[in-house]
């Protein structure tokens, strides 16, 4: 399963399934949880077989309407992320705080690297 894949099952049931690849659709309920891949670890056998594992550069960003329902359910993101039995994920910094202007939406943005089966 993709690290794409994973992260909706682990992160699903936090939100009611309102977790979403690159943006969320308009008028999505809240809270909700976006994910985009930002890179990643490319694994190069010299023979050039491709690996069972994969690895991204994952940005999930919890968006609420109010700033402490942000963080506290991005703490609830990195708990599941970092506990999950499925992948093998490391966390690259701490969360950072964002506000959107014209949705007036709180959001708590953190990057994970995530290893997963390709």
């Amino acid at each position: 399963m993709s690290a794409e894949a994973t992260l909706f099952a682990v992160l699903r049931a936090l939100v009611a399934d309102r977790v979403y690849p690159d943006v969320a659709p308009e008028g999505s309920a809240l809270p909700r949880i976006v994910y985009q891949q930002a890179g990643g670890e490319v694994i190069a056998y010299m023979e050039g077989t491709l690996p069972d594992k994969e690895n991204g550069r994952m940005q999930i960003v919890c968006w609420a309407t109010t700033r402490i329902a942000a963080v506290n359910l991005a703490k609830q993101v990195e708990a599941a992320i970092l506990s999950a039995p499925v992948i093998q994920a490391d966390a690259l910094g701490a969360r950072v705080s964002v506000y959107e202007e014209d949705t007036k939406l709180f959001g708590s943005r953190q990057d994970f690297s995530i290893w997963s089966t390709r």
